[in-house]
């Protein structure tokens, strides 16, 4: 597995990729609410991204993917595609999931969102991943593995009754959009490769609330959906492993990695 190391110049380029796609979360935010379809809030982010940010929505015709960004809602996985017919109604969680491509680097991130009142078995759901993915970024740093990134994801998760989906995972990132190594979300303690300094990649936990088993739509060829149709929870986060530990390049101003 040949894993490249980036250079300060690229780490840099990096940096500025990361904030543009957490910005883009930053921004859609106030709009995902009831009411709205996913198809609107790709309009909206793809207008973000092109005009203001003077960037490139990454997704769009990546692979034939039809769409700007990912819309994931509910029992929905991963790779959902934004739909005028798909309204958000109260009760729903989704995740949005954000890649912009700057001066030829990505930035890639994802964030879950409840639809007005929360219902709590998604709350749950929702916070237990987010806390999955803190745990494995806190204890990245240099002479961590891949393994124990795994390991601490899975750990916490099932320790709360939830299944880790095993088909999808984070992966290196930086010209290209997906590169080595691969990310797995579950994992034993030391095993795998050695992280370091200079490695970029992202760390994605996929947690379902039943079973880890999942299937993919033939129709379209890109949503993901879990097998028992239960409810489906992802945070996503682009990292650059430093001399002494790790900078989270698409933090949002709302989170403890922020550093402006």
């Amino acid at each position: 597995m040949s894993v490249a190391i980036k250079t300060a110049d690229q780490i840099e380029k990096m940096r500025v990729a990361g904030r543009l796609a957490a910005e883009v979360l930053e921004m859609i935010a106030p709009s995902v609410q009831a009411g709205i379809s996913t198809d609107e809030l790709d309009r909206i982010c793809h207008d973000y991204i092109v005009n203001t940010q003077q960037a490139i929505p990454a997704p769009l015709n990546y692979h034939g993917f039809p769409k700007s960004i990912c819309t994931s809602v509910n029992e929905v996985v991963c790779h959902g595609i934004p739909s005028e017919k798909k309204i958000l109604k109260n009760g729903d969680i989704i995740n949005i999931d954000i890649t912009v491509i700057k001066d030829g680097f990505h930035g890639d991130t994802s964030q879950m969102f409840h639809i007005g009142e929360p219902l709590k078995h998604n709350q749950r759901l929702v916070s237990i991943t987010q806390e999955c993915l803190y745990k494995a970024i806190d204890i990245v740093r240099p002479g961590a593995t891949l393994g124990d990134i795994g390991h601490v994801i899975q750990k916490h998760a099932e320790a709360n009754y939830y299944s880790v989906v095993r088909e999808y995972c984070g992966h290196g990132i930086g010209e290209v959009f997906h590169e080595e190594p691969q990310v797995l979300h579950y994992g034993k303690k030391g095993a795998g490769l050695v992280l370091k300094e200079g490695m970029t990649f992202t760390i994605e936990p996929m947690l379902n609330a039943g079973k880890r088993h999942v299937k993919l739509n033939k129709k379209d060829g890109w949503t993901v959906t879990t097998k028992d149709n239960r409810p489906s929870a992802q945070w996503e986060h682009t990292l650059v492993i430093t001399a002494d530990g790790v900078d989270v390049l698409t933090a949002r101003k709302d989170e403890p990695y922020f550093k402006g």
